[in-house]
């Protein structure tokens, strides 16, 4: 219908405007029918039959109410609204007639004396006017719409194309990677073996080196046990040394010593390699290392009250300084003998650490070395590249197979992010992805959830947007936001509330949703009483 012809019937409608089909007051034109004057009246609900006079008679005689569609006789009645020149509109019967004016065209206080102006025409041109804004707002969308599903097209056609080149180039770097792979494992086992040579060599080095200090400790405790130096180890000797008793029974007898000995009464030098084998575990050798300096308790004290002094007057030092200062008194005497004599494990430690660091590889080995990890290097940095093409291929089949809607027109909202500030919050919207909610003037973000699914009526699913598994609420549900989709020519968050606990509801303006209007007055209100 063209906008000439919908003015012609604008105009028709306002001349014939007072021209109604007879019929009782309240009755709509739609059941015009069921009201024929001089014909008994059967109830709508066909509970009875009356004769028609008493249709509108301020009695109720029908339990419907439908005898009184005029009066406000039925509580259960409703009176039709005609409203010519706006649109028509029911009220209960029990506002007939009470001195408020609820119909625009002043037809429900007929009989009232209220001072009733009928609107209907400026009410109508107003209605009018609003729709026709809204109809111009809808298709300026639609065509957004449609440029929008162009791009849409070919983004997936871009995609796809991708997708294709990206296939082609997972299948160059999978062979890449297993060429690497094979050199990087050619390259390892000569390092390997290269290796594992120079620390065997080192083994033995570090053997020789505890072999020669091991005779040099025996020779030197045969020589703190040779006590009389007649170059002989012997039972009286061996027995000065109590923690060499084999049993460790208290009671290091000559008989024991003996046993030590090989049976024999005395032992030279070439014999003493065996004795001590036995012996050295548990030898402690007579030459202590001078213990290190200590500074005594008492000078301790002394130096700390002098430093307490110069922090604090005499008269000022804190009552829990004092009471410190008596605890370690009391712990003194345990730590005058907490030191022990350095133990024979602990020589043996100093010594390993006597053998060095391993020696640096020599040129051979560590030319096979920079070469494997060249290897590793490029094996490892082809497949980073492998993985970010995987990474890809995932993100590319994802948006391909995506649902946004049924000409993708949707598809421009992915990876993008919207806003609104309100006086407390700033609410962000990320279409597909998640929506969130952080205070205007600081503090963490909360997660009002992430997508789920497309939620409208069936007849229009892609209408409402379903957001869930948000930050949990204390003690209640996880936050859960629902997204309303209205049409528009910009892209905006309009509002948001809290209708329910922990659930939200955004209205978002698109023009992904505008639909084409078939005629420019379809969405105007037309008027059956005409």
């Amino acid at each position: 219908m063209t906008w000439g012809r919908f003015v012609c019937l604008l105009l028709l409608s306002v001349g014939v405007s007072a021209v109604e089909v007879q019929r009782p007051r309240g009755v709509p034109l739609s059941k015009r029918q069921f009201y024929e004057e001089g014909k008994p009246f059967t109830c709508l609900d066909g509970s009875r039959s009356i004769p028609f006079d008493r249709v509108n008679d301020d009695y109720c005689d029908c339990q419907d109410g439908s005898d009184e569609p005029g009066t406000a006789a039925c509580p259960n009645g409703s009176f039709h609204c005609t409203n010519a020149g706006f649109r028509p509109a029911f009220i209960p019967s029990s506002r007939i007639n009470d001195g408020i004016c609820d119909c625009c065209d002043t037809t429900d206080e007929y009989n009232s004396g209220a001072a009733c102006q009928n609107t209907c025409r400026e009410l109508g041109r107003k209605e009018r006017e609003s729709l026709q804004k809204m109809a111009e707002i809808a298709k300026e969308g639609f065509l957004l719409k449609q440029q929008l599903i162009q791009e849409a097209k070919r983004g997936l056609e871009d995609k796809k194309a991708k997708m294709a080149d990206v296939q082609v180039n997972k299948k160059d770097l999978e062979e890449k990677v297993e060429a690497l792979r094979t050199v990087k494992e050619t390259a390892e086992q000569p390092e390997k073996e290269a290796k594992e040579r120079h620390l065997k060599a080192w083994e033995d080095q570090k053997a020789v080196i505890r072999m020669e200090k091991d005779k040099a400790k025996m020779a030197e405790v045969f020589l703190e046990l040779d006590d009389d130096a007649d170059g002989f180890v012997s039972v009286t000797e061996l027995t000065t040394h109590s923690e060499l008793d084999p049993d460790s029974d208290g009671s290091f007898s000559e008989a024991d010593a003996q046993g030590l000995l090989g049976g024999v009464d005395k032992v030279d030098t070439i014999a003493f390699e065996e004795v001590w084998n036995n012996i050295k575990e548990k030898y402690i050798s007579e030459t202590k290392a001078p213990a290190p300096v200590e500074t005594p308790p008492e000078e301790i004290r002394e130096s700390a009250s002098d430093n307490d002094s110069e922090q604090y007057p005499e008269d000022d030092i804190p009552e829990d300084e004092e009471e410190d200062e008596e605890d370690e008194d009391d712990d003194d005497p345990d730590e005058a003998d907490y030191k022990s004599p350095p133990t024979m494990q602990s020589q043996d430690s100093k010594d390993d650490n006597d053998e060095g660091t391993m020696p640096p590889y020599d040129q051979e080995t560590q030319i096979l070395i920079d070469a494997a990890q060249k290897a590793r290097d490029e094996f490892n940095e082809a497949e980073r590249a492998l993985r970010e093409v995987d990474d890809q291929i995932k993100n590319l089949e994802k948006e391909i197979s995506f649902d946004f809607g049924p000409s993708a027109e949707f598809a421009y909202l992915y990876s993008q992010c919207y806003e609104l500030t309100t006086s407390e919050y700033i609410y962000r919207l990320c279409p597909f992805n998640r929506v969130s909610q952080k205070p205007k003037y600081g503090g963490s973000e909360t997660n009002l959830g992430t997508w789920g699914k497309w939620a409208g009526p069936e007849d229009n699913i892609y209408s409402v947007m379903k957001y869930e598994h948000g930050t949990g609420c204390w003690q209640g549900p996880n936050r859960s936001t629902t997204i309303k989709l209205t049409c528009g020519k910009e892209t905006v968050v309009t509002s948001t509330s809290e209708p329910s606990r922990c659930e939200y509801l955004m209205e978002f303006v698109t023009p992904a949703v505008c639909q084409e209007q078939l005629n420019p007055d379809s969405g105007i209100p037309g008027h059956e009483e005409l």
